[in-house]
């Protein structure tokens, strides 16, 4: 069996190459098998494969999960996170209800934000994530995002979903760049609106959290003197797990 493997962030800088296609004997591999074997191709990149996640079929699989040679297959390492309008200098992609977006161009806080107000909402919150310059002593000359584009969109809408079971009645938007991100640029917008604050403040606090935990989208911190992936920084990554 022949698997075509999706590679991501550091993953693909440790394997050399964005994708890469491995022999398999018999008809279906599980997807710890898929890892243990990557593993034993790949050492350099042993101890981020550990960690990373197979997704399947753009889902998350857990090390038991058979797979064949007609599934799409991506490993994804630990993330930081509809219509297609493509062009030579830029990609958007959005849901179809248009309240998930992954631009490669600016994004508009008050673009995102209209999307949700609501007559009936009393309470509409905007959480708006921008490059910092310095952490510690060390300074960021700019950032550059990748993302598992259709996965990630469909993480999106996830936690839209999970958020209007948790706080019924509330409205989300969430806008994610990918690309170069400059200092002070904006790199995400989160819009949430609710008939009440207080529910207006947990979902937006909740969708922050939850996309740095499923939604395979990663940043490379471009410093003076070098570059590095961050992935997930709060313990061990499990995006299967609730948060």
């Amino acid at each position: 069996m022949q698997l075509t493997i999706k590679l991501f962030a550091g993953l693909a800088d440790r394997m050399g190459s964005s994708i890469i296609q491995v022999e398999l004997p018999g008809d279906s591999v599980t997807a710890g098998e898929l890892k243990q074997q990557l593993s034993e191709a790949y050492p350099a990149a042993d101890s981020l494969i550990a960690v990373s996640f197979v997704a399947v079929n753009q889902e998350y699989a857990g090390l038991d999960h058979s797979i064949t040679a007609s599934d799409e297959v991506a490993l994804i390492p630990p993330v930081s996170g509809g219509e297609s309008v493509t062009g030579p200098d830029h990609e958007v992609r959005q849901s179809e209800d248009g309240l998930y977006v992954i631009s490669s161009l600016p994004l508009s806080v008050e673009e995102v934000t209209a999307k949700v107000i609501h007559a009936n909402h009393g309470a509409t919150l905007s959480f708006v994530g921008t490059t910092r310059e310095m952490t510690g002593e060390q300074r960021t000359v700019h950032l550059e995002y990748e993302a598992y584009v259709p996965m990630a969109l469909s993480g999106l809408q996830n936690i839209g979903r999970e958020i209007q079971f948790k706080w019924p009645g509330t409205l989300t938007a969430i806008s994610h760049r990918i690309g170069r991100v400059d200092i002070a640029e904006t790199s995400v917008i989160i819009a949430v609106s609710s008939p009440h604050r207080d529910a207006c403040y947990e979902a937006s606090r909740y969708a922050i959290e939850r996309l740095k935990q499923i939604v395979p989208i990663w940043k490379k911190e471009i410093w003076e003197d070098g570059s590095e992936w961050k992935g997930h920084q709060q313990g061990p990554w499990n995006p299967r797990a609730p948060l």
